[in-house]
C-alpha cells in the first residue's frame, strides 16, 4: 500500500454527463462504506453498488469509504473510474476486465476505406457512446493531445474498456498513442482488448515505427494474437515529412500516413491558413510518399467545426492532390468530408464501362483490356474496382450494379 490513502478519478461537474468522479478512502476498519449520489439510484442504485462490491472484492480491499458521484455512467465507466482510483493506493498489476463484446472482437481489413476518422478525447466518455452513429469509417480514441497530462493513466483504462464493451457500430477502432516510453506503455492496455489502428504522433523516423512493432508483437505472442494490428504514422514536423517515404515503407502493416498540419506550421514557424499554401510542399511530398509506398495518405483535421464551407473547399483540395481521406475533430464534419470524397456521376459510369470491360476480357479468356483504341492496365482496373466499391458503400451505386 502507498503512504497515500486516498485517491479520486473521473470528472465532475455540472455539465458532465455518462461520467461519474470516485473518492476513495482506504481505512482500518468499517468494511466497505459507499455513499452514492445519482439521479438513477433508484433504478440502478442496487446495481451499482453490487458492482463496486465485486471490484473492491477482486483487488482484496476489505475497508474503504467510497464518495461516488454519478452523471449517468456506464458499469464499464464506473469500472474504470474506481480502478483508476485503487492503483493510486495499492501496487497491483491486475486489471478488473469488463465482458467483450463479439462486435468489438473482429479485426480490420488492410485495404478498408478510411476516409473520415473521428478523433475523440480519451477521457471523455460521454462522446464515445453515440460516436458510431455518425458513421466514420473511424474512431480514434485519443490518449495524446486531447488528455491532460494527470488523467493520462485515468485515460487508458478508460479506452482499454471502451475497446472492449461500448459499440461502436463497425467503425474502425483506432487510438492515437502517446508520445515515447509512455506511449509504448498504453499499448499494454490497448493491444489485447479489440484494436484495430495504432495512430503514432509525432513520427519523425523508423525507429519510433520499430519500437512500437516489437511491443505489438510482444503482446500480440503473449496474448495469442494472430490477426494484424495496424498502423498509422502522423507526421507533423519539417523532419518527418522529409523522411516520410522511409517511414510509410519502414513496416508491412502500415496502412496510411497522416499529416498533422498544427504541429507542422509551427514547427517551420508559420501561421496555418485556411487556404494552406503554407502546407502544400509537405502534403503533396506525404501524399507522393503514400503513392509510392502504395498506401492511404490521409490529409490533417480542419479545426473550425462551425465553416462548413471552409471545410468543404479545404476537402476538395485535399480530394485533388491525391489524399484519400480526413480527420474530423466534430460528427457534424464526417457528412461533409464522406460526401467531398465521394466519387462523382461521371466518374462512377467510367468506372462501370472500364470494370466492366475488364470482366468481359476476363470471360472470354483475354489478358489485355481495351476501350476503343486505349489499352487499360491492371493498375488503373483496380483503381476503379475501387471506385466502385466505395459507390456502394456511399450509397451512390446499387451493390447489383452489373446486372443492370
Amino acid at each position: 500500500m502507498n503512504s497515500t490513502h486516498i485517491a479520486s478519478a473521473g470528472n465532475e461537474g455540472q455539465k458532465i454527463r455518462s461520467d461519474c468522479f470516485i473518492q476513495l478512502e482506504l481505512t482500518d476498519q468499517g468494511g466497505i462504506q459507499l455513499e452514492l449520489q445519482s439521479k438513477v439510484i433508484s433504478m440502478f442504485g442496487g446495481s451499482i453498488k453490487k458492482q463496486v462490491s465485486e471490484i473492491m472484492a477482486y483487488y482484496k480491499i476489505k475497508n474503504a469509504h467510497i464518495k461516488l458521484f454519478d452523471k449517468g455512467a456506464l458499469p464499464w465507466v464506473i469500472s474504470a473510474r474506481l480502478e483508476a482510483a485503487i492503483h493510486q493506493l495499492i501496487e497491483t498489476n491486475e486489471q478488473f476486465l469488463p465482458d467483450f463484446i463479439e462486435e468489438n472482437k473482429t479485426p480490420s481489413k488492410r485495404d478498408r476505406f478510411r476516409i473520415s476518422r473521428l478523433y475523440l478525447p480519451g477521457n471523455t466518455p460521454s462522446m464515445f457512446l453515440n460516436a458510431g452513429l455518425h458513421k466514420p469509417d473511424g474512431i480514434i480514441l485519443d490518449l495524446e493531445d486531447a488528455v491532460a497530462p494527470l488523467k493520462k493513466d485515468e485515460a487508458r483504462l478508460l479506452v482499454r474498456n471502451a475497446l472492449r464493451a461500448c459499440s461502436f457500430y463497425e467503425c474502425e477502432r483506432m487510438v492515437r498513442i502517446n508520445q515515447g516510453e509512455r506511449g509504448l506503455e498504453d499499448l499494454n492496455f490497448v493491444i489485447p482488448h479489440g484494436v484495430n489502428v495504432i495512430l503514432i504522433p509525432k513520427v519523425e523516423n523508423t525507429t519510433q515505427i520499430t519500437d512500437v512493432n516489437t511491443k505489438i508483437e510482444l503482446l500480440k505472442k503473449h496474448y495469442k494474437i494472430t490477426h494484424s494490428i495496424f498502423l498509422m504514422p502522423i507526421i507533423e514536423s519539417a523532419l518527418g515529412i522529409e523522411h516520410a517515404y522511409e517511414i510509410a515503407t519502414s513496416a508491412v502493416n502500415i496502412v496510411a500516413l497522416a499529416i498533422g498540419l498544427e504541429d507542422y506550421t509551427a514547427d517551420i514557424g508559420v501561421k496555418r491558413t485556411k487556404m494552406g499554401s503554407e502546407s502544400l510542399y509537405a502534403r503533396t511530398r506525404l501524399v507522393n510518399a503514400c503513392s509510392a509506398a502504395k498506401i492511404q495518405a490521409i490529409d490533417s483535421v480542419f479545426s473550425d467545426v462551425g465553416d462548413m464551407d471552409g471545410l468543404e473547399n479545404t476537402v476538395k483540395e485535399s480530394k485533388s492532390l491525391g489524399f484519400t481521406g480526413m480527420g474530423c475533430i466534430h460528427p457534424r464534419q464526417v457528412a461533409v468530408i464522406k460526401k467531398g470524397f465521394a466519387p462523382e456521376s461521371a466518374d462512377i459510369e467510367k468506372s462501370i464501362h472500364i470494370v466492366k470491360a475488364a470482366n468481359l476480357a476476363e470471360k472470354n479468356g483475354i489478358g489485355v483490356v481495351s476501350i476503343g483504341t486505349k489499352m487499360i492496365d491492371a493498375p488503373v482496373v483496380k483503381r476503379h474496382k475501387k471506385n466502385i466499391s466505395l459507390a456502394i458503400k456511399l450509397g451512390l451505386l446499387d451493390a447489383d450494379w452489373e446486372c443492370k
